[in-house]
């Protein structure tokens, strides 16, 4: 039997297994594959490390390096497009992983720096941050830090031929977390005017029964469950408070530290269009007899959770492009994040998808291939285009 045929029966059966418990939305496009990708996605995991191999066949005059930027890993993509004289777009992407793995060097990952790069004639900068765990936060967000000022230093866009004004941070989930929270940090850099593009990412840990939250608590890829893990790794906090956060008790009426100042910076049902409501209602618990937010500071820290930042820190933000899907948890954590920097006076691109799930970004090659992906990556590098 061929790989291929291998693959697809790996596929269908997983899909089968898969449907009896797990039925997708109607609106989800080849419903039968996207179970197989979640129910095989560790074996598949596999299959993609090994795909990466092959992809530097399809990008032959691309010249890519593995250096560190500031001690902090990276591979720079430079594009075969150009010359001496011209200068090029730059980019710093961040993969996503929940914190804990993945690699920009990988499958999808490095497929898509080397589109950009050849394509858009872009100096493509993949941070290989650390991960959980190894180390918990702050360091990754540190490691990004780093790399940013080190990416957009004179010297480094000197000798890279990179245009000052045409610089981006960017990344998806975890990644688009740490760029939303790295473009609030360096935004005050005089010499360059950088864009920010967040694919589907996650930026608060407050309040896990936003309307995203709840409707898609079981989806495919990544349900509720796995992204309060992801974060409670993140913090350093025992994983057995998991209930705890499910039910929002960190998040309890009864924490002085809440006021209602910040807790609007997170108020869905002022924040998110009637649309996204829909019929969900909060959930505020009365009190946390757990001592939650002592225990994980790291909650109220806007370093982890961009959407918590202050209106005059927003208000300083880069122009951003903003990327959600219907059928992701964290949906309304972007949704609300593009609604801030509105009101905080920045321009924003808010690309929703109706018929998008978390991931698509990645799923764009075949047996991975999604309808949706390829829009979504398309649609991702028109903005660049534009923008960048």
């Amino acid at each position: 039997m061929g790989l291929k045929a291998v693959v697809v029966t790996v596929l269908l059966a997983a899909a089968l297994s898969y449907y009896v418990y797990n039925p997708m939305p109607d609106a989800i496009q080849e419903p039968w594959k996207l179970m197989a990708v979640d129910a095989a996605k560790y074996f598949l995991l596999n299959k993609i490390k090994q795909r990466s191999l092959f992809i530097s066949f399809m990008f032959k005059n691309q010249y890519l390096i593995d250096i560190t930027f500031a001690g902090v890993p990276v591979r720079v993509y430079e594009p075969p497009a150009g010359g001496e004289g011209h200068l090029r777009r730059g980019l710093l992407y961040l993969h996503g992983g929940g914190w804990a793995f993945g690699s920009g060097k990988m499958g999808a990952y490095d497929k898509v720096s080397r589109m950009i790069s050849d394509e858009l004639n872009t100096v493509v900068v993949s941070v290989e941050y650390r991960l959980f765990p190894e180390v918990l936060f702050p360091e990754p967000f540190l490691d990004c830090v780093a790399a940013a000022k080190h990416f957009l230093s004179p010297e480094v866009l000197d000798k890279y031929a990179i245009d000052p004004e045409r610089v981006a941070v960017s990344g998806d989930s975890a990644g688009g977390n740490l760029a939303a929270a790295v473009a609030q940090e360096v935004l005050a850099e005089p010499k360059c005017d950088i864009v920010q593009a967040l694919i589907y990412p996650v930026l608060q840990a407050l309040d896990f029964n936003t309307p995203s939250y709840v409707q898609n608590r079981n989806m495919a890829i990544l349900p509720r469950q796995v992204m309060v893990q992801f974060w409670l790794q993140y913090l350093g906090a025992d994983i057995s408070l998991q209930p705890q956060l499910i039910a929002n008790n960190h998040s309890a009426l009864q924490h002085s530290v809440l006021t209602p100042e910040l807790r609007s910076r997170l108020d869905w049902t002022s924040l998110l269009s009637q649309k996204f409501k829909k019929s969900y209602k909060p959930v505020v618990a009365e009190r946390d007899s757990h001592g939650l937010l002592k225990k994980i500071p790291g909650l109220l820290d806007a370093r982890s959770s961009p959407l918590l930042a202050g209106p005059e820190v927003l208000a300083k933000c880069p122009r951003a492009y903003i990327l959600t899907c219907e059928f992701d948890v964290l949906r309304d954590d972007g949704l609300m994040y593009a609604r801030r920097l509105k009101d905080a006076g920045v321009a924003v691109t808010s690309d929703y998808y109706e018929d998008g799930f978390h991931g698509c970004l990645s799923f764009t090659s075949w047996p991975l291939d999604f309808d949706v992906g390829k829009r979504v990556l398309r649609n991702y590098m028109t903005w660049l285009q534009n923008n960048l």
